[in-house]
């Protein structure tokens, strides 16, 4: 039964995101899922990260804050999938439900809005359309740098936009997949070192270290998949990379998919970079060229449409081997 099939879902969704991505009209309705999760975040942090509480007392809180989050949008999206009737009408409604957990389309266009404004608007356009999509600070990057960004972007969100949600999506379906858009907010609001987020999200930020672990080695896995079906890539490269590379960059995950597109294009990401003012030393993915431009933007976004074609290519393959 297609209902109950959460490769089939995972499948769906990304289709209809792909085809369709989040409708405007449909935002200035009801906005969207992640900022129904992010109110409840933010409710949450506003009644329990007390400046009163102490490191200890802040780590607990944390840790229910998360569980509350999870508590709610989990069972929300039970309740969405037990309510949903057990036929094709069902599972329409629920693929587009958990369309809009995915990002594949959306992150496409923001990556594709730097290389277009580098191009039509030089080094300034570049540094605004980049800002959109990265937390680093932009003023003092050049078109090299710009363009850098948003290619380690692109590869670090197929993991966490793309990869994850499908990946529990496929695993425990919308449920699976509402839960890890939950984890994946959480860290995004509190999974900071600041002062006021270094305690209370703390538990936030090593959860979705957890979750994320799987989908960060697919994701590298379709990268070097796409290398070796995409003119002028690399797969052995990427693999390569990943094998040396990976492991050093601060994050357990990140470093995955930006050693895999690095690797497959001969580029050179990630290293040193500004954040609020501060120096972040991390170390290099991928020993090419770091010199580059606009039009290396778009050989990134050519390498993640196949990237993305692999996963779905693959789980149209378990939807044959496990039915519909």
């Amino acid at each position: 039964m297609l209902s109950a099939n959460p490769f089939a879902l995972a499948l769906a969704a990304l289709t209809v995101e792909a085809l369709i991505g989040y409708p405007a009209p449909v935002y200035a309705l009801i906005r969207h899922p992640v900022t129904w999760i992010g109110a409840l975040i933010a409710r949450l942090e506003q009644g329990l990260n007390r400046p009163a509480f102490s490191g200890a007392a802040r780590k607990c809180a944390g840790v229910v804050a998360l569980a509350l989050a999870l508590a709610a949008t989990g069972g929300a999206a039970s309740a969405l999938t037990a309510l949903a009737p057990k036929n094709l009408f069902g599972f329409v409604l629920l693929a587009v439900a958990t369309s809009s957990l995915m990002a594949q389309r959306s992150l496409y266009d923001h990556v594709a809005a730097v290389a277009r404004a580098l191009e039509a608007q030089g080094l300034e356009g570049g540094r605004k359309a980049v800002a959109m999509i990265v937390g680093r600070d932009v003023a003092a990057l050049d078109v090299a740098g710009v363009s850098r960004a948003a290619v380690e972007s692109l590869a670090e969100n197929f993991s966490d936009g793309v990869v994850a949600p499908a990946f529990w999506t496929a695993v425990f379906g919308l449920t699976g997949g509402t839960l890890y858009k939950a984890a994946n907010t959480a860290d995004s609001m509190i999974g900071h070192k600041s002062e006021r987020y270094r305690n209370f999200g703390w538990a936030a930020a090593r959860f979705d270290d957890l979750v994320n672990l799987p989908a960060s080695r697919l994701a590298a896995l379709w990268l070097a998949l796409a290398a070796a079906v995409s003119p002028g890539a690399d797969c052995a490269g990427a693999i390569r990379a990943v094998r040396r590379d990976a492991k050093n960059h601060r994050s357990p995950n990140a470093g995955w998919p930006e050693a895999a597109m690095a690797g497959a294009l001969d580029f050179k990401l990630a290293g040193p970079r500004i954040y609020g003012g501060e120096l972040v030393a991390d170390a290099f993915m991928g020993d090419g060229r770091a010199e580059l431009d606009a039009q290396d933007i778009r050989c990134a976004l050519a390498l993640y449409r196949r990237a993305c074609a692999a996963q779905m290519i693959f789980l149209a393959m378990l939807v044959g081997v496990f039915g519909a």
